[in-house]
C-alpha cells in the first residue's frame, strides 16, 4: 500500500535536540556531505547536544577530497579517506585495474594530509556486490591497509556480511597499530576476537533497534576502553526517531542506549568514549 501524506510527513520530521551529554563525545564516523544542512549548522546542532567533534568520512575520491577540505575548515572535523568496498569493483568494472590503481594512489595522497585521522571507510561488503566484485575488493582493502600503516593512521572498517574474510585479510596483512571497525555488525564471539587485538568497536544507532539483540549482546562483552559511538549518519537512526534523518546531534540517544546495555552510567561511559577516541584517532 503506497504510504499516505501524513506518513510521508512524520517520516521527513526532523528529531529534536535531545538532552545534552554533560560529558563531550565525538561522532566517529560520519557523512555531513549527505546531509540537508550546511556543515556549520551541523556541527553548531551537535555541540548544543554534546557532541563536540566529527570525524568525516569520504568513501570515493570526490568525497575524500570534500572530507579533508573540510576538515581543514573547521576544527571541530577530523577526515577520513577511502574507498567505500563497493566503489572498487565499479571503478574497476567501468575503467579497468588503472582506474581502481589510480584511485588508490589518490586516496594514498589525500591520507599524508595532517586533517586525517583515519583511512577508511574500507574493508569488504558481500551485501551489494556479488562474487565478481569480491577480488577487486580485496585488492582494494589489502592497499588501504598498507596505505595507513604507511602514513600512522587509523585503519576504519566497513564489513558487511564479510566478517570471516575481512578477520582473516587483517591477520594475514597485518593490521595497523590502530584499527576501528566501523558500525560493528559482529556478534559476541567476533566482539571478543576483536577486543584480543586491541580493535575499537564504533557502536551506531542500530544497537538501538528492536531487532538487535545479537549486537547488543555483542557490546557487552567488549571492553569499555575499546568502545565508540557513531551515526554513520544520515543513516541507521536511533530509536525512538528510526526512520527519520540522522545527524550527529542524535548521539545521545545511542549513547545512553549503550551505557544500559553495559551497565554503566552514561557520564563514565561517555568519559571512557572521550578517551577511546583520542587513542583510536590519535591526540593531537
Amino acid at each position: 500500500m503506497p504510504m499516505s501524506k501524513t506518513a510521508r510527513a512524520a517520516r521527513a520530521e526532523i528529531p529534536p535536540l535531545p538532552e545534552p551529554l554533560p560529558v563531550p563525545v565525538t561522532d566517529a564516523h560520519t557523512h555531513l556531505d549527505m546531509q540537508d544542512t550546511t556543515v556549520a549548522e551541523a556541527l553548531e546542532k551537535a555541540a548544543a547536544a554534546g557532541v563536540t567533534r566529527v570525524v568525516q568520512v569520504g568513501c570515493d575520491v570526490e568525497r575524500a577530497h570534500w572530507a579533508v577540505r573540510t576538515a581543514a575548515e573547521h576544527e571541530a572535523v577530523w577526515a577520513a579517506v577511502a574507498l567505500h568496498p563497493n566503489e572498487a569493483p565499479r571503478l574497476e568494472r567501468d575503467g579497468g585495474p588503472a582506474a581502481l590503481d589510480a584511485a588508490l594512489d589518490e586516496i594514498a595522497a589525500l591520507a599524508a594530509h595532517d586533517e586525517v585521522r583515519a583511512v577508511g571507510e574500507t574493508g569488504l561488503d558481500y551485501f551489494r556486490t556479488g562474487p565478481e566484485g569480491i577480488a577487486a575488493q580485496h585488492r582494494s582493502f589489502r592497499r588501504h591497509i598498507a596505505i595507513a600503516k604507511e602514513t600512522g593512521k587509523t585503519l576504519m572498517i566497513h564489513d558487511r556480511d564479510a566478517h570471516a574474510d575481512v578477520l582473516r585479510l587483517l591477520e594475514e596483512d597485518g593490521a595497523p597499530e590502530r584499527t576501528v571497525f566501523h558500525c560493528f555488525s559482529g556478534d559476541a564471539a567476533m566482539a571478543r576476537h576483536c577486543a584480543e587485538r586491541g580493535y575499537y568497536l564504533s557502536f551506531a544507532g542500530n544497537v538501538t533497534f528492536a531487532g538487535a539483540q545479537p549486537l547488543r549482546d555483542a557490546l557487552a562483552a567488549a571492553p569499555p576502553e575499546l568502545l565508540l559511538v557513531e551515526t554513520d549518519a544520515p543513516f541507521l537512526t536511533p530509536v525512538p526517531w528510526r526512520g527519520r534523518p540522522n545527524a550527529p546531534y542524535l548521539i545521545p540517544h545511542t549513547l545512553r542506549a549503550m551505557a544500559e546495555v553495559k551497565g554503566l552510567d552514561e557520564d563514565t561511559l561517555a568519559r571512557h568514549l572521550a578517551a577511546n577516541t583520542l587513542r583510536a584517532f590519535g591526540a593531537g
